[in-house]
């Protein structure tokens, strides 16, 4: 299936690139997909996801415009054509 990824501020850095079309198999998960980008971008290792396959803290993960945090975390599962968003943590005042 193919996924429209998109990053921002430091992910964004750290891809090289505002957004990446890629191919994943099918049933895979949002966990699958953050864990693949943690291997092959260095700007990215740990700071998807936890040592059990969790979301690190603060992290905004979208997927067609809703938080992965309200449907299944990690484990909800990737469409194809779907769109996954990835913002690092937010800090100001």
């Amino acid at each position: 299936m193919d996924l429209e990824l998109r990053f921002f501020a430091t992910f964004r850095e750290a891809v090289g690139q505002k957004t990446l079309e890629r191919e994943f198999e099918d049933g895979a998960t949002v966990g699958d997909v953050l864990s693949t980008l943690e291997t092959e971008y260095v700007g990215m290792e740990g700071q998807l996801l936890d040592d059990e396959g969790e979301l690190q803290p603060n992290l905004n993960i979208l997927k067609n415009g809703r938080e992965v945090l309200h449907m299944e975390g990690p484990a909800t599962v990737m469409e194809d054509g779907d769109t996954l968003s990835v913002f690092p943590p937010v800090a100001g005042g």
